[in-house]
């Protein structure tokens, strides 16, 4: 068997991969992925196999952002689990004539490891957070080796300083993980899509790792029950949140209740709407696995998210952030978003779920919301939003022009077989 192995390191990361992986099935490629974080929910829907047994753990991939986050991987065993993985990697190489590693240093490593040529898909990092990219070693030696054929960087601003740095060509192609929102955004005509009465609407990105996800939805209550009074009025704002499966009806019940929100309709429908929270006039709906539906249709962004605030960004959405208490969305990832992602990002000032914090967010969201409907500030708004997301993210088409890239570095025989 010969073909390509997709090797990454988050959700996100396993996002952009399956895009990509996609398109190269749709080649006719033979393909297969090896997610380090996770089960790699995003291979699996896009039907492409997935070597080995997979896990989750509490940390979300994210443990190397604090000491507790590090001794909680190192008790749940994620040490262990990735040296197994990096022996799939070893005992599976010769499988695949092309490895392309997405994310960061790790699965730059891990293709190191399996001797074989190699592309990278540098997502995690950005010359945007400094100015000029400070790679961790040892990434720098590891992408400028013959064997890594293509370094592919997440904006051009990156690619030039790479380019610069490593001495050899850094390219970009454009971001993956804004195709599937994108499409979505062109079937509602490229506007967010307002009621029947152009009511304004507001989405909710609480995240995908659990239980931090859970977490993150309790403080999202907790802003949308201090919004001012005429936005809390009967068919005054369509609020959704964009929940992961994982996070279940039941779950979500439990959690409003202690936040004086009632769940309504818990069963879910055929468009994957669980129902509703309601509290007094306020309602909020429940919306599983439509992250897309949810960005292309809403005119703000409440988001304690990574990738889903990035796609956002990329269709010229404003995006509002709410620190939580992490281990992913804390005040430090919360400040990096802002300086990858530009203007477009905002946040109010202080501790994660102080009252000073949920009433400022609470006023922002109706103070934002004012200026992109009024009728001359608005549009201005939306078109530098627009300019912002082509800087920082990119046009859409990456992942076939990934795909693209990477049959020219197959050999003829690779293209055989398809799945």
């Amino acid at each position: 068997m010969s073909g390509v192995l997709l090797l990454s390191n988050g959700h996100g990361e396993d996002l952009s991969g399956a895009l990509v992986a996609r398109e190269l099935l749709e080649r006719g490629v033979t393909v297969a992925a090896l997610p380090l974080v996770g089960h790699g929910r995003a291979y699996r829907h896009a039907g492409v196999p997935v070597l080995g047994t997979t896990r989750e753990f509490s940390t979300g991939g994210l443990g190397y952002t604090s000491l507790t986050g590090r001794l909680t991987e190192l008790i749940q065993g994620q040490v262990l689990y990735m040296l197994g993985k990096a022996w799939q990697l070893w005992r599976h190489r010769r499988r695949f004539d092309l490895v392309v590693a997405v994310g960061d240093v790790v699965p730059l490593v891990g293709a190191w490891l399996t001797g074989r040529p190699a592309t990278v898909y540098l997502v995690a990092y950005s010359s945007h957070y400094e100015g000029r990219l400070r790679l961790p070693w040892p990434a720098g030696p590891l992408l400028r080796q013959r064997r890594c054929l293509r370094v592919w960087s997440r904006d051009a601003l990156t690619s030039s300083d790479l380019s610069e740095q490593l001495g050899r060509p850094v390219t970009f192609l454009g971001n993956p993980f804004l195709d599937p929102v994108a499409l979505e955004s062109a079937a509602h005509d490229g506007a967010p899509a307002q009621g029947s009465e152009g009511v304004p609407s507001l989405g909710l990105l609480p995240g995908s790792r659990l239980p931090e996800a859970a977490a993150n939805l309790e403080l999202m209550l907790e802003v949308l029950a201090r919004l001012p009074a005429p936005h809390q009025a009967a068919g005054a704002l369509r609020i959704r949140a964009a929940l992961v499966s994982d996070l279940s009806a039941e779950r979500v019940g439990q959690l409003a209740a202690a936040h004086q929100w009632e769940l309504q309709t818990p069963a879910r429908d055929s468009n994957g709407t669980a129902g509703s929270l309601r509290r007094g006039e306020l309602v909020l709906q429940l919306v599983w696995d439509d992250f897309a539906g949810i960005l292309a249709g809403s005119d703000l962004l409440l988001s304690m998210a990574g990738t889903a605030a990035e796609q956002a960004v990329g269709l010229g959405r404003p995006v509002l952030q709410l620190v939580g208490r992490g281990p992913q969305f804390t005040e430090g990832f919360a400040e990096a978003q802002r300086r990858l992602l530009g203007p477009g990002v905002i946040c109010a000032e202080g501790a994660a779920g102080s009252e000073a914090v949920l009433a400022a967010t609470a006023a922002q969201v109706a103070a934002l919301l004012a200026e992109l409907q009024d009728g001359e500030r608005g549009p201005r708004w939306r078109r530098q939003l627009a300019q912002l997301g082509l800087e920082r993210i990119g046009r859409p088409g990456g992942s076939g022009r990934m795909a693209a890239a990477i049959m020219e570095l197959l050999p003829p025989a690779a293209p055989a077989r398809h799945g």
